[in-house]
């Protein structure tokens, strides 16, 4: 037969409240722990997207360069290389993608700017 959980002595119950900042944003009646739908229409939400959407491409763009560089310096034109045009054509969509990330990551950084000035 089993015996119900017994409660250790001395054990306390965790409560949990909202600050007034989140309280502020969420819902009416909705929970603490709850996900809020409506934060990404408040500035903050608007202002954390746009900070993470500048993070993620300015840091593609460098990793991306990097590696174009790479690429491009182990490209050899020697008589036995059969994949020389392979080489040079994955060198230069290679920079082809980190000058796409350079410029994404310049219109988040101005589109953060205009936001972070208002």
């Amino acid at each position: 037969m089993e015996q119900p959980p017994q409660q250790r002595p001395g054990a306390q119950m965790v409560t949990t409240t909202s600050s007034s900042f989140t309280a502020s944003f969420s819902p009416a009646g909705a929970s603490t722990l709850a996900y809020d739908r409506e934060f990404l229409r408040t500035a903050p939400g608007v202002l954390m997207l746009a900070e993470i959407g500048l993070c993620f491409n300015g840091s593609a763009f460098i990793l991306y360069l990097i590696a174009a560089i790479v690429n491009a310096s182990s490209v050899t034109n020697e008589q036995n290389s059969h994949n020389y045009n392979s080489w040079a054509a994955s060198s230069f969509f290679a920079f082809v993608v980190t000058f796409c990330y350079a410029g994404n990551a310049y219109f988040s950084f101005i589109s953060w700017r205009s936001r972070t000035s208002q």
